[in-house]
């Protein structure tokens, strides 16, 4: 979604970052061309004048820290602006209210907001263990009273049946009623939309938020349509009052103006994004973190919650146990390779981890794609039990047959075991008794060097904490304690020989207790 933004404003705040001093014509040629990318991503016009106002006040003239270049301090200032047109503070959902919460969902057709019920309904069940009603009030668009249904009945979460005739605001009294008696702790309202504003949509949400009394409006925008996002959320507040904002589709290359924008029209945070089309792929909107992203300095917490939801603690662990024996074999690298793929694949991660997200593009150039994890899981798939775990045995006849099987090549065979080799040699040196524990000696000095103490009392393999058990503002915390100590990622391609098909694998990514970030410790230290 942000690329092309990440793309200009990465290249304009580079050009800064080199130079010793600066002047205040070259803070404002820097903010005439940061106001041009802004523009050309679709933010708005007023909102775009009032950032570089703020910055240029506080860039010029700005007490420089006797450590920092000048450059660095205008990116800080860039950076911190960024956050507060975002909202400084990530507000989720609110439920402090007397049960059944009413959440009512508003917004124009197509924008998903029937999807969004069902992914919020979902989340609500998996995450807060609340038992949760959904309601469709959309009694103009064909059959999405059965959409509703059917989510409900992919997701295992009750939905108010219906009754043909009713008006959208006697359904809403119902699906009130209906959640007391069945209690319910929330009940969430999918109204129907228009393909524009007009009068009879602004009565009737009117209409309903009177009868239904919503704790939360919630107003589901599609972040693709610009600069209308702008008015349609400026008119839906003034008319009906919304608390927040959900926005979908922003896995889309979309320019992302209207995520910036919004927030900064309206006053009412962004509250969730939808980024993918599973009902899982809903994600609360961190303002820092998205601007971490736009950046480019990456987002490693929302990397390390995204491994603690997808890693299995119990393959985990028996992938320790083995790793400490010094065996991986290719059953190991296939479980490694699927989970990777479960974390949104090698895009989805480079673009978590600072300094990385430029590289994307040269992976891609590279061929070094997520089709590649397929295909890899695929030879791996066509091999038998025996020759999985002794990929010693495999000679030419055998390749033959997995090549077949696979529908690659012996190339593709060979570049697999050779990844593989080197992976299995790394797991000796570091779990066996010849490299006298090393990865016990790496994690113990990486636990030290971030203030989080000795080898002593701290579980998993040899001195990190377990970062699945700690909330995101720990998380943060720990991300900021690592960069202070140096531990920023590889500059090239070079340093990525910890990713599978680049000459090596993720070790870490199944281990215990460390769920995504494996590869930290062998990270070079800053210079």
């Amino acid at each position: 979604m942000f690329d092309n933004l990440q793309d200009r404003l990465g290249s304009i705040l580079n050009g800064l970052t080199g130079r010793g001093a600066l002047s205040e014509a070259d803070v404002s040629a820097a903010l005439r061309e940061v106001r041009r990318a802004l523009l050309e991503a679709d933010v708005a016009l007023e909102v775009v004048r009032n950032f570089t106002d703020r910055v240029r006040e506080k860039a010029v003239g700005a007490a420089v820290l006797k450590s920092i270049k000048p450059g660095q301090m205008v990116v800080k200032i860039v950076h911190d602006e960024l956050v507060e047109m975002l909202g400084s503070e990530g507000v989720g959902v609110d439920l402090n209210a007397a049960a059944p919460v009413v959440i009512m969902m508003v917004g124009l057709q197509g924008s998903g907001k029937t999807t969004t019920t069902g992914k919020i309904a979902k989340r609500l069940t998996d995450r807060e263990r609340k038992k949760v009603l959904m309601a469709s009030l959309d009694t103009r668009r064909p059959a999405a009273q059965e959409q509703l249904r059917q989510l409900g009945v992919q997701t295992g979460i009750d939905v108010l049946p219906v009754i043909v005739g009713q008006s959208p605001t006697d359904i809403a009294s119902r699906a009130v009623q209906a959640a007391k008696l069945g209690g319910h702790d929330v009940v969430i309202l999918d109204t129907a939309g228009r393909t524009h504003i007009d009068e009879p949509l602004m009565v009737e949400m009117a209409d309903i938020k009177k009868n239904a009394k919503p704790h939360e409006i919630l107003l589901v925008a599609d972040a693709l349509t610009g600069q209308d996002a702008v008015n349609l959320a400026r008119n839906f507040d003034e008319r009906v009052g919304i608390t927040g904002l959900v926005l979908t589709r922003m896995d889309g290359d979309g320019r992302g103006g209207a995520a910036l924008s919004m927030r900064a029209v309206t006053g009412k945070p962004i509250k969730l994004i939808g980024v993918g089309e599973k009902m899982s792929e809903l994600e609360e909107f961190h303002p820092r973190r998205i601007a971490d992203r736009i950046l480019g300095m990456g987002d490693i917490v929302s990397l390390v919650e995204k491994a603690a939801e997808n890693i299995d603690a119990e393959k985990a662990a028996a992938m320790a146990a083995k790793m400490a024996k010094g065996k991986f074999d290719l059953d190991d690298l296939a479980d490694q390779l699927r989970q990777m793929q479960k974390m949104g694949g090698m895009g989805g991660i480079m673009g978590l981890m600072p300094g990385m997200s430029g590289m994307k593009d040269k992976m891609a150039a590279a061929g070094l794609n997520d089709k590649l994890f397929g295909r890899q899981i695929a030879i791996i798939q066509s091999m038998t039990k025996a020759e999985r775990a002794n990929p010693d045995i495999l000679k030419h006849s055998r390749k033959k047959r997995i090549a077949a099987g696979s529908g690659t090549d012996a190339a593709e065979i060979n570049k697999l075991l050779k990844m593989h080799r080197q992976m299995a040699d790394m797991m000796k040196a570091m779990g066996g008794k010849k490299g006298g524990g090393m990865m016990k000696q790496m994690m113990g000095g990486l636990a030290g060097k971030m203030g989080l103490g000795g080898l002593g009392g701290m579980g998993g393999m040899g001195g990190m904490p377990d970062l699945s058990s700690l909330d995101p503002k720990q998380l943060e915390a720990l991300a900021k304690q690592a960069e202070a100590a140096g531990l920023k990622p590889p500059p090239g391609l070079g340093g990525l020989g910890g990713l599978p098909g680049m000459g090596g694998g993720l070790p870490g990514l199944g281990g215990a207790k460390l769920p995504g970030l494996g590869g930290l410790p062998g990270l070079p230290k800053k210079k």
